[in-house]
């Protein structure tokens, strides 16, 4: 009977991979091969322990450019009383740094601290090649002398086994005789992607096409892990090619990864392929995201003497997410059982919430984090939860996983974060929290080649100002209109920040307006016609300036926001909004030139609008953000920010306010 999404502990799942990977022989090291030691076997786990065949040096070596001899010789030598010796070959000879010492010597002393002469006792022509040498002080016994054996002696254990070799582990075998050296076989691993609906990602996908990437993200994992990926063709949603390509795939693979086709759907056969062939040990894990994960094996056809009659088979989730996550938690720990290494250990570290989260009851939710320091504090933003978000693991600096049981963390809850980036990155990463903006991306890219990481989390206008209050920013982009006064954001900032010293800066000016759909069928021509009852608004979320812009102007005309069909439904950023109308889920939203010109819809421009820079004081000592306010005076980021439509940067790096509480 198949096991059919009976998601158990992520644990139990583990264990009864692992025990049925040892009942069927695949518990340890899979083979062993031998290969040169050159550049290509970087990466490459040591199979057993190597001992030295040569002592390193094999003989005794000066040390020095120099001159060998007995240290008796000069035993009493000093500046007021110098010792002169033949240059005769047997009391000095000179020697370049590597020679063998001569039988006779067992000092060198360097070239700079001796005075060459020729027969006359004058200075010698050729200093290597003098009649005599003067010496002025002493020197003990193997002194600038590389001693037999000082680097590596013969029969030492120079490598263990399950050494993962770097450089510089093949510069000692090398120097201790090896040319070959035996290492773990690199497991194969065959990903077979699936279903009718997938294309190649070098195509232009027509509607209802799905550009197929997941593969060569589990491709670039197992060589990473120290797996030989294989990526085969994509097999369209039909039980039998599903069966024959997991067939011919496990007969030739150690491992084969089957991609997508591991949910409830009509057409998901992965789990009844592997059924069919073999054996399902697990199907559904209580993790997110990830949850419809299969383990199991494929019986192969016609195994060879000494091969093993099982090749084990993992159905991976289709979500782009999902799929990079069950590669880290499956796929390389079975790799480095197989090559014979410890798993990977990430590094954790701790960090303080930035907002509310909810976690489904009962799995562990392996929850996308943005990290920087602020103060002395690690904060974590968490990104998009959706399984289909890919950047968001792109953009990740981490892991943190909320444990089995745990529906959700409080804004400012301090979590584990598995970190996917070092903590000299962190150190360098400028974390804004605040009103979404085009310019930002591009200020990241700018920033980036001066050192900086920009890391921005789009909460609106209002939810920045709140983060820069709780400490959890450098900065915050904000452009609320106080409609009493007609300024921006001043009034805001005394309501929320009425403690602390801030910079206002000036960012840039521009253009809002209805974005709408291609040709703008509707005939939109103002904020008006959002009252109409066959128009569809996508609105943006609670504190954000573009809504609080939008709740302005709708009091001026009179209309009560019940008024407007879609009012409700909220998107976090100028794209999200421009993409709800390019699909056609709204006929309109409120935003930016530039996200309209990103997505090819049209634009109804309405208003100009200021958008400003909230930085607190105590962030513009330490240097972390001299680039930001280099930039804003940079003539060839000035353009590149002034070429976006809809934007004007002639007031940039304007300071409003300055450290005025």
């Amino acid at each position: 009977m198949s096991v059919y999404l009976q998601d158990i502990p992520l644990d139990q799942a583990k264990q009864r991979f692992a025990e049925a990977l040892t009942a069927a022989g695949l518990g340890g090291v899979l083979g062993v091969e031998v290969i040169p030691v050159d550049e290509n076997a970087v990466g490459r786990v040591t199979a057993q322990a190597v001992f030295a065949r040569l002592s390193s040096p094999h003989y005794h070596a000066s040390a020095m450019d120099g001159f060998a001899l007995r240290a008796e010789e000069i035993a009493g030598a000093m500046p007021t009383r110098p010792v002169t010796l033949s240059a005769d070959g047997q009391t000095a000879v000179y020697l370049d740094t590597g020679d063998p010492l001569p039988e006779w010597a067992d000092t060198v002393i360097p070239i700079e601290q001796v005075e060459p002469l020729d027969e006359r006792d004058q200075p010698a022509a050729d200093p290597r090649r003098p009649a005599r040498i003067r010496v002025r002080l002493a020197l003990p016994p193997w002194s600038h002398v590389r001693l037999l054996g000082e680097d590596v002696v013969a029969t030492q254990l120079v490598l263990a086994a399950g050494q993962v070799l770097r450089p510089v582990d093949l510069g000692v075998l090398a120097a201790s005789g090896y040319s070959a050296v035996s290492v773990a076989r690199r497991p194969r691993v065959a990903i077979i992607p699936t279903g009718s609906e997938l294309v190649p990602f070098d195509r232009t996908p027509q509607r209802g096409e799905i550009l197929e990437y997941n593969s060569v993200v589990l491709a670039a994992q197992v060589n990473q892990w120290g797996g030989l990926a294989s990526r085969q063709a994509i097999v369209s949603d039909e039980f039998e090619s599903l069966t024959r390509a997991v067939q011919q795939a496990a007969d030739e693979h150690d491992l084969v990864l089957v991609n997508a086709g591991s949910s409830a759907g009509s057409e998901d056969f992965t789990s009844k392929v592997i059924e069919k062939l073999g054996q399902v040990l697990v199907h559904g894990v209580a993790v997110r995201p990830g949850h419809p994960v299969i383990l199991g094996f494929v019986r192969r056809s016609k195994p060879a003497a000494g091969e093993p009659a099982l090749t084990p088979v993992i159905g991976v989730p289709g979500y782009p997410v999902s799929a990079a996550l069950t590669g880290e938690i499956f796929v390389e720990p079975l790799l480095a059982r197989w090559t014979g290494r410890q798993p990977a250990e990430p590094q954790e570290v701790e960090a303080v919430l930035t907002r509310k989260v909810t976690s489904p009851a009962g799995d562990e939710d392996y929850m996308r984090v943005v990290v920087g320091q602020v103060g002395k504090r690690l904060l974590a933003a968490p990104l998009s939860r959706g399984a289909g978000v890919i950047t968001s693991l792109a953009r990740a600096d981490g892991i943190t996983i909320l444990p089995s049981g745990v529906q959700g963390l409080e804004a400012g809850s301090p979590v584990r974060v598995r970190l996917y980036r070092s903590h000299a990155e962190l150190r360098q990463t400028i974390f804004a929290i605040g009103s979404h903006d085009m310019t930002l991306d591009l200020l990241a890219q700018f920033l980036a080649e001066r050192g900086r990481r920009l890391v921005s989390a789009n909460v609106g206008s209002q939810g920045g100002l709140v983060a820069l209050r709780r400490g959890e920013a450098h900065l915050a982009g904000s452009h609320l209109l106080d409609p009493e006064t007609g300024e921006y954001n001043l009034t805001y900032l005394r309501q929320y920040l009425p403690e602390t010293p801030v910079r206002l800066v000036t960012w840039v000016f521009r253009e809002q307006g209805l974005l709408v759909a291609k040709g703008n069928p509707k005939g939109l021509k103002g904020l008006a016609d959002l009252a109409r009852p066959d128009v569809r608004f996508i609105n943006r979320q609670r504190g954000a300036g573009t809504r609080v812009m939008l709740d302005y102007q709708l009091r001026q005309l009179g209309i009560d926001p019940g008024q407007v069909r879609g009012y409700e439904q909220e998107e976090y950023t100028h794209l999200a909004v421009a993409a709800a109308v390019a699909s056609g889920r709204a006929d309109a939203g409120l935003g930016v030139t530039a996200a309209a010109q990103a997505l090819d819809i049209d634009f109804v421009p309405l208003f100009k609008e200021r958008y400003d820079l909230v930085i607190p004081c105590e962030h513009l000592t330490g240097g972390l953000l001299d680039p930001l306010f280099d930039l804003m005076l940079d003539e060839r980021f000035r353009a590149a920010v002034a070429a976006l439509p809809g934007y004007d940067v002639y007031a940039m790096g304007e300071v409003v306010l300055d450290c005025i509480a």
